[in-house]
């Protein structure tokens, strides 16, 4: 038995030319270990964006039948030279029901599951089991769509700022589905957080949810108020979701000038207190700036990426991390959308702008049966 569905392609050419096309493909029967799952709901995260539209230039969109083109520019193309000719498989994670599994999998069929994997924009998607959690008894698809990246992405924040030993966190785009959960998890777990966002707005959100700490970062007063804050929680990590621009060796200027104003703490060399600057994300493509100014030499600023930080932990620490989520899906790890698009919906201009945007609090959410 076969299953026929469709399937997003993401293409560039050696010329720039990037191909956005919704493919017919077939799947054939699953092996012992595999299940093929009929996809439901699946996210658009940043990670997907930056498979779906690559570096391109999103100002001159061309459509031609079941797809669309658009150019990268041809200073960006050295950096993705490896994806060049190769057509890319989009959407991280989803979820939806199993309908059909090899004779090691027989248990799934029929289940309810969220999974994780690649190419989720798709009708149907064949997988690993291992690749896949059962939901619980009721959870509809759209909650558990999102029950990888986010969820795994904060608690890994959490759990890799206390195993370095740090008792506070600074978080930047802080309004973010991904920001809501952490900002619940860090209340549930009594861990101070210090959240920035660019709007009031923002700010609301996160108040709502008992946020203790959330700074505009355009608010003229933003620096002095950040450099209290740290002092008060004693934060000396911190995430960021920007990337580019300054506000990242802010935070880590803002985390010396706070070390400086205990008794005693002033050197030449600056403070001993060591302090981390995590960049997991590229919401600004601007070139990251360091001012070094007055910072000292006890910092660090490095990459964060999920799937580099579960290979550093144990079987037994990821069990434990999954299990929270399934036992918190519609709570501490409840994703909220604000549009829902069927697969054909990528392939429009006016969708695929949006989601280049990646505006805060504007989440949209696939689901293949609509379109």
């Amino acid at each position: 038995m076969s299953w026929n569905g469709r399937a997003i392609r993401s293409t560039i050419d050696k010329s720039g030319e990037l191909v956005l096309s919704l493919e017919q493909v077939e799947l054939t029967e699953p092996g012992d270990d595999e299940v093929i799952v009929r996809i439901e709901a699946t996210p658009v995260n940043p990670s997907d964006s930056g498979i779906l539209l690559g570096p391109a230039d999103l100002s001159d969109i061309r459509e031609f039948d079941s797809r669309v083109t658009m150019t990268v520019p041809s200073e960006r193309l050295a950096a993705i030279a490896g994806r060049l000719g190769l057509p890319m498989l989009v959407g991280n994670e989803g979820a939806g029901t199993v309908v059909a599994a090899g004779k090691n999998a027989q248990a799934f069929i029929g289940k309810r599951v969220g999974m994780s994997g690649g190419g989720m924009y798709a009708d149907y998607r064949r997988t690993d089991m291992h690749n896949l959690i059962v939901l619980p008894e009721g959870v509809e698809a759209a909650d558990g769509a999102s029950i990888f990246i986010n969820p795994l992405t904060a608690l890994g924040f959490v759990e890799t700022a206390l195993r370095e030993g740090h008792k506070a966190l600074v978080h930047t785009a802080a309004a973010s589905n991904l920001g809501q959960m952490l900002q619940r998890i860090c209340l549930a777990d009594g861990i101070p957080l210090i959240n920035i966002v660019r709007s009031t707005e923002q700010e609301k959100i996160l108040r709502e949810l008992g946020a203790t700490y959330v700074l505009n970062s355009k608010e003229p007063d933003f620096a002095a108020r950040l450099t209290d804050a740290i002092e008060e929680t004693g934060a000396t990590v911190a995430f960021d979701a920007i990337g580019g621009g300054k506000l990242g060796i802010e935070i880590i200027n803002a985390m010396e000038r706070a070390a400086a104003r205990k008794p005693a703490a002033y050197s030449r060399y600056g403070s001993t207190l060591f302090k981390q600057l995590y960049i997991y994300g590229g919401l600004d493509s601007a070139p990251t700036v360091l001012d070094r100014g007055g910072l000292g030499y006890a910092w660090s600023i490095s990459g964060w990426l999920l799937f580099n930080y579960l290979n550093t932990v144990s079987p037994v620490v990821l069990q434990q991390l999954r299990q929270r989520i399934v036992d918190e899906l519609t709570t501490t790890f409840a994703s909220h959308y604000t549009r829902t698009i069927g697969l054909a919906d990528l392939l429009d201009p006016d969708v695929l702008r949006a989601l280049e945007r990646k505006a805060t609090g504007e989440k949209f959410l696939i689901d293949p049966r609509v379109g």
